[in-house]
């Protein structure tokens, strides 16, 4: 297990899981965690042996979202002059990168949520393709509580994924949505009685995901990305072509044979990706 001030790493049969680790702290977001996280996950794109990504957490809570003391000092947000203003514009446009980062990673991520998924909490979960949570799990759109907007994809990617009426009630207000009714709106796939029956699921899921040939779900999540934005004649012209640059006779013969004789199917992993800048 690779471990860091924020995270600790596993790996095990093409699955990488990524647990929070700073329960005392309540998994707050301070300047290590970005960086660690944008660490983690520029690496897990590049190498190409993890087939998907389960992140959990510990403690009593997923994550109370950024930290206070990050706006007491770690930051400087300087509103006093049209340049400081634009520097806080780059600034957020860096934090938004890390996130766009789950979303954009080349392997499905897997989300396990139990009590707080609170401010920037949300706008990690809302990058996952996939969100399990706890019985005792909500969550919050905590930054109108403390004056701000929500800036770090919250309210860009929720209302992909719940009505945007129940998007503006909880903007709007910072009141907490439970898992009984976030599994209600379709914001989670399956609500457990416990963290560990949760870990548990997300893990099982991420073991279904690593069986199937990887280019096939690096394809599956393209289409699926493309179509959330696109309109329906224009995502079937992308999955024509997508279509045409991954299809493998070979993998769909595997895993047909593979289903018949009950067995794992053996698949080509995805390329290790070359860093271009590091070339020279």
């Amino acid at each position: 297990m690779n471990t860091s001030t924020c995270f600790a790493l596993d790996m095990a049969n093409h699955v990488a899981h990524l647990v929070m680790s700073r329960p005392a702290e309540l998994n707050t977001m301070n300047p290590t965690f970005w960086r660690e996280l944008d660490e983690v996950l520029t690496r897990l794109h590049s190498e190409g042996t993890a087939r998907a990504l389960v992140i959990s957490s510990t403690g009593k809570h997923f994550s109370a979202g950024m930290s206070l003391d990050t706006f007491a000092g770690a930051i400087s947000m300087d509103d006093q002059s049209p340049e400081g203003r634009a520097a806080i514009f780059d600034l957020l446009t860096d934090m938004q990168a890390t996130f766009t980062k789950l979303e954009n990673l080349r392997i499905p991520v897997i989300c396990a949520i139990q009590g707080g998924c609170i401010g920037g909490a949300v706008d990690m979960v809302t990058a996952a393709c996939i969100r399990y949570a706890s019985a005792d799990a909500f969550f919050c759109i905590q930054e109108i509580n403390i004056g701000m907007v929500a800036d770090v994809g919250t309210l860009q990617r929720l209302p992909k994924l719940i009505p945007l009426a129940v998007v503006k009630e909880l903007a709007y207000t910072g009141r907490r949505l439970p898992a009984s009714k976030a599994l209600g709106y379709g914001l989670v796939n399956e609500v457990f009685d416990t963290h560990e029956a949760t870990v548990a699921a997300a893990l099982q899921c991420a073991r279904e995901v690593a069986s199937k040939p990887p280019v096939a779900i690096w394809g599956t999540k393209q289409a699926v990305n493309y179509a959330r934005d696109h309109s329906v004649e224009d995502s079937l012209r992308q999955m024509g072509w997508l279509q045409g640059a991954v299809w493998s006779n070979a993998h769909v013969r595997e895993a047909i044979a593979a289903m018949k004789e009950k067995r794992a199917g053996d698949f080509t992993p995805l390329s290790a990706l070359q860093s271009f800048k590091a070339l020279g």
